[in-house]
């Protein structure tokens, strides 16, 4: 006898759902400025790679300073482009993806960490205050990097938890 060919079973349902937080992609799209700005939904880790792809617009990026009461010059020191160059963009233009996905990077931090906090303002007097766990510099200015902003989440997810170190 040969080998027996069985029926392939019937296609696994596959949910890209399952890929990220659905509070922090709330938070994402709505420090963002929601579907006014974003002009889509963000229901996955897979769109946030998608508008990086497209790329955020000015607009986008003036309402997470606002978020994060930042200044162009602020956002420029931590984002890979200068003040000028934020100035010069149009409200709608779109940045090109290495810096939309650092605005959704910072994004992604600032939902994290107002979550974690369960206050706006103690987050954000957090990201601006040296902590010895990042060898006394502050939160935000290791948001220069991927790198940073790693450290930076894995530190809010050991406060969320109660791990301090």
């Amino acid at each position: 006898m040969g080998k027996s060919i069985t029926k392939p079973k019937e296609k696994a349902e596959f949910s890209t759902k399952d890929y990220g937080n659905r509070s922090s992609l709330r938070g994402i799209f709505k420090i963002l400025g929601g579907k006014e700005v974003l002009n889509r939904k963000i229901e996955n880790r897979l769109d946030l790679i998608e508008i990086s792809n497209k790329g955020l617009s000015k607009n986008a990026l003036e309402r997470l300073a606002k978020y994060l009461n930042y200044s162009n010059k602020q956002m420029a020191d931590i984002l890979p482009i200068t003040e000028r160059t934020i100035q010069r963009h149009g409200k709608n233009q779109s940045f090109n993806s290495e810096v939309s996905d650092h605005i959704l990077q910072i994004a992604e931090v600032s939902a994290k960490g107002t979550d974690v906090f369960k206050n706006k303002s103690k987050f954000i007097s957090w990201m601006n205050y040296p902590c010895t766990s990042f060898a006394n510099r502050t939160p935000f200015s290791l948001l220069k990097s991927k790198f940073g902003v790693d450290m930076v989440l894995d530190e809010l997810g050991r406060i969320e938890h109660g791990v301090f170190s």
